[in-house]
């Protein structure tokens, strides 16, 4: 597996600076672009190009703190396959309940579950929040002492993170009228 972080030539942290990853972009963009190749054998444009592509992977990848953790853990050899629906987080059972039941109805044509949706799209957002700042502590642990155990808690986390990103897409779907 190429090594993102290697590429750009900084360390395996999970908190960076987006800016400084843009201008490590720019300036190997430069370094590696296919067009600089054009003279050369078969084989050199080709590994310019594989590099070129790698580079932008890896920008993608890096740039978002989501994605960059779960590539972190894939690196550190953590399954990081999609989320089981059945998984529900044993704290939201009582909410997902309820919130199927709105969700037939608005389907079934009884648009009264309308309320009920619009609070559980504000509460989902809000659990969105506070995930999304328990991770940042959490990159923040992982940074100061990259420990697997850190690791491990952070997978728990984004697990329950996409599982209520889900819940709010499904419920945004839902309150979105088609057109």
């Amino acid at each position: 597996m190429i090594d993102y972080f290697e590429i750009f030539g900084i360390p395996r942290r999970l908190s960076l600076s987006v800016d400084d990853l843009q201008q490590r972009y720019y300036r190997l963009s430069r370094e590696l672009h296919p067009d600089r190749c054009m003279n050369k054998p078969a084989a050199e444009q080709q590994r310019a190009l594989d590099m070129s592509s790698a580079l932008n992977d890896a920008r993608r990848t890096l740039q978002d703190p989501i994605q960059r953790a779960n590539y972190l853990l894939s690196l550190e050899g953590f399954d990081i396959g999609e989320q089981k629906s059945k998984d529900v987080p044993p704290e939201l059972l009582e909410e997902v309940f309820e919130l199927n039941m709105a969700l037939e109805e608005m389907r079934g044509g009884d648009d009264s579950a309308r309320p009920q949706l619009e609070q559980a799209e504000a509460n989902f957002a809000k659990m969105m929040g506070d995930v999304d700042a328990q991770l940042r502590s959490l990159f923040e642990k992982y940074d100061a002492a990259p420990e697997r155990e850190t690791l491990s808690e952070i997978r728990g986390v984004l697990n329950r993170r996409k599982y209520i990103q889900n819940l709010l897409s499904e419920v945004q779907s839902e309150l979105t009228p088609t057109t």
